[in-house]
């Protein structure tokens, strides 16, 4: 099949980008910054000849702004007729969004529903997969199920739940062949640093302190990147347009109770490395997401428990520690 990846220098995307090039799909993807350090783009970890060699031939990337350059994605899409849309690309980041939330609204909403606009003329289309977010859900009492109202609560939240309900028109009006994703809370190798579990790992091997907003006593359910991208292809293909999937583990736990796991499977004292500082602005207290729709629709699961996928991500920031620890930490706004 061919697939666009739009976002696919983002964590998730170049995990999907990776799993969708193994099953031997033809992928155009997209990113409004150059790709990055290889490190960070699993579809480049192989060393196989044969996989090298597939990546060249089945693996066209382009760097296009979607705020910026719609038109010469528009072009791309036109010669060469991708059958299935997936879009990882969003601004992310809560807190960040308070401060200059006109750049949220414009990269999660405006020029999403311009580029839709555009797209929903192509009848080449077959799928368009949106990946959104838990977080417009707000703070979540108990397990929700898709058809939760939304409750967003900060800049960013809001405008991804806009961005939701122009689609949700789209496909009501048009039939555009949208399908919603959703997924708590993804980690895994070439995570960025900025992340709960890679930073955690980063501060224990170098000394660094952690800072625990609001003491972590939020909770969230943790699901490996492999298995959200195992679930997104498979709802690409064989998801019914206009409906809406839950990608989590059935398990919760609070920050400091992750923090506390990691601590104890790289034998760490959780005091040497935790700083209590006041709770960021906005913070939901709960995004837990039940997940039974696609468990029995498309008989999916997740595989990766908690401590193998923190073990796996460990090992990465082992095998790279001595580049790692050298790149920020923080997360870099990009306008």
């Amino acid at each position: 099949m061919r697939l666009l990846v739009i976002g696919s220098n983002s964590f998730s995307g170049s995990h999907f980008v990776n799993k969708a090039l193994k099953e031997n799909h033809t992928v155009y993807g997209v990113s409004r910054s150059e790709e990055s350090e290889s490190l960070f783009l699993p579809y480049k970890w192989t060393k196989k000849d044969s996989e090298l060699k597939n990546l060249k031939k089945n693996f066209k990337f382009k760097k296009i702004d979607l705020n910026h350059n719609l038109n010469d994605l528009i072009q791309l899409v036109d010669d060469n007729k991708p059958e299935y849309i997936i879009n990882f690309a969003s601004q992310g980041m809560v807190a960040e969004s308070w401060k200059e939330p006109t750049h949220w609204y414009k990269t999660n909403l405006l020029s999403q529903v311009s580029f839709h606009d555009q797209l929903r003329k192509r009848d080449f289309l077959k799928k368009y997969v949106h990946i959104s977010t838990p977080e417009v859900y707000g703070s979540t009492d108990g397990w929700v199920k898709e058809n939760h109202n939304f409750k967003p609560t900060t800049p960013y939240s809001v405008s991804r739940a806009a961005c939701d309900q122009h689609l949700i028109s789209f496909f009501k009006a048009y039939k555009f062949p949208v399908v919603f994703t959703r997924a708590a809370n993804v980690y895994g190798a070439g995570q960025q640093l900025y992340r709960i579990i890679p930073r955690t790992i980063l501060s224990i091997r170098t000394g660094k302190p952690l800072l625990l907003h609001g003491g972590g006593t939020s909770r969230r359910s943790f699901i490996h990147i492999s298995d959200v991208v195992e679930a997104t292809l498979k709802l690409t293909f064989n998801a019914d347009s206009g409906s809406c999937w839950h990608i989590s583990t059935k398990n919760a736990l609070s920050i400091k109770d992750l923090v506390q796991k990691i601590c104890d499977i790289l034998d760490y004292p959780f005091e040497r490395i935790v700083e209590n500082v006041d709770e960021r602005l906005g913070k939901d207290q709960n995004y837990l997401l039940d997940s039974n729709h696609i468990r029995t629709k498309h008989n999916w699961s997740d595989n990766i428990s908690l401590e193998e996928g923190i073990k796996d991500t460990i090992n990465w920031i082992d095998n790279n520690l001595s580049y790692l620890k050298n790149l920020p930490w923080e997360y870099v706004h990009k306008k």
